[in-house]
């Protein structure tokens, strides 16, 4: 049975003894009430189960790199330090660690929209999640389960535990029309000026409001949270796999803030586009295959945020990767690619000027070089001073 009420940032506080991923606030923030919360389903412990976690603290900026091959799929797995070139705001750096492939444990988040209109897409995303778990976690890695609409609840908190995780799955359900009708009354669209962009690289673009009256889909609250509350406490590498179409409406968060969170918490986005085609049976507007349409299209006279475009932004500027499902490009496959990607991740790091401004951030660009062979490194475009 799920939690009903809404946990408020004070009431985060004074349950932080007995919710281990409970946000830490700063200054002024607990008494903000238009802040996003993260709501949370009862999380059963087994007895005697412990919380995998990596302790080993390196003082330098780690950058975790999938290189392949220009114009291919194919994994480079067999460089040195000496194929790689890495610079901070166009300085040269000393790489001072490397790591072929990445032996840290691994802290996996996946977050699932449940909008009204992802109704239709809910069971494959289902049963490819449990294939997924399943075959990606090893000893020490942990994962959690977010779903998103008008709300955002954790439905299972850190764990290596497959059958919890898939008990989290199962739990899975489109949240009702009128539900998210009655959301978006009582909040509307984006915040006053937000709106997705104003991204370091991203041009700063903002998108006019859509009247999209079947529903709120909190997606840039529900990374900010993910990351902040959860990501945010880890060691090791972190990785959200986000299943989406791309499509924010309601969320106190901009896009910019959303990717700010998950690169302050040094976690990878990759983003999965999904959308149902059939839910509202629109045509032309940010669907794909059948009958073309996902979500209702935007007003006369408007034009409405691509959601492929902004999960596209939300894995470039992470590190991560952007995939699409597709009549050629199933789920299973996607997830079979990103488990590939992070089992075949380089582990370079660095020690970066201590005189930089605590808060600042700061632009890295790492490439790499092999005989005969034209390579693209995939890596985070920066992170946030400390």
């Amino acid at each position: 049975m799920f939690i009903e009420n809404r946990l408020t940032r004070r009431a985060l506080l004074s349950a932080l003894s007995v919710l281990p991923a409970a946000r830490l606030l700063r200054g002024q923030q607990s008494q903000d009430p238009q802040l996003p919360t993260l709501k949370r389903a009862p999380q059963p412990k087994a007895e005697g189960e412990e919380t995998p976690k990596y302790t080993g603290e390196v003082q330098v900026v780690n950058v975790f790199a999938t290189v392949k091959e220009k114009g291919s799929s194919k994994i480079i797995k067999d460089l040195t330090q000496d194929n790689f070139t890495l610079e901070e705001e166009g300085q040269p750096q000393t790489i001072k660690f490397f790591e072929a492939e990445s032996s840290l444990p691994l802290n996996l988040g996946l977050l699932v929209d449940t909008g009204y209109s992802q109704a239709g897409v809910l069971g494959d995303e289902r049963s490819a999640g449990i294939k997924f778990f399943d075959q990606i976690l090893r000893e020490k890695d942990q994962a959690f389960v977010i779903h998103f609409d008008h709300d955002i609840e954790l439905l299972q908190d850190f764990t290596g535990s497959r059958d919890k995780l898939d008990k989290a799955l199962n739990l899975l359900e489109p949240a009702q029309p009128q539900q998210q009708q009655q959301t978006q009354q009582q909040g509307g669209n984006y915040p006053q000026g937000g709106g997705p962009g104003g991204y370091p690289g991203g041009g700063g673009r903002r998108y006019p409001q859509t009247n999209r009256s079947h529903g709120v889909t909190k997606l840039y609250d529900a990374i900010l949270l993910a990351s902040e509350d959860l990501m945010g406490k880890q060691k090791g590498r972190k990785a959200v796999v986000l299943l989406a179409d791309g499509i924010d409406s309601g969320s106190k968060t901009t896009l910019f803030e959303a990717i700010s969170a998950a690169q302050k918490a040094d976690t990878l986005v990759y983003s999965v586009y999904f959308a149902d085609n059939e839910a509202y049976g629109n045509p032309g507007y940010g669907g794909m295959g059948r009958r073309g349409g996902g979500r209702m299209p935007p007003p006369s006279g408007s034009q409405g945020p691509d959601g492929k475009k902004i999960l596209q932004q939300l894995a470039e500027e992470t590190g991560g990767t952007f995939n699409s499902v597709g009549t050629f490009h199933h789920l299973d496959k996607i997830f079979a690619d990103i488990q590939e990607e992070l089992r075949s991740q380089y582990n370079i790091g660095y020690t970066p000027d201590p005189r930089s401004e605590a808060g600042l951030y700061r632009h890295i660009h790492l490439t790499a070089k092999q005989k005969k062979k034209e390579l693209v490194v995939q890596a985070r475009a920066g992170y946030y001073a400390r």
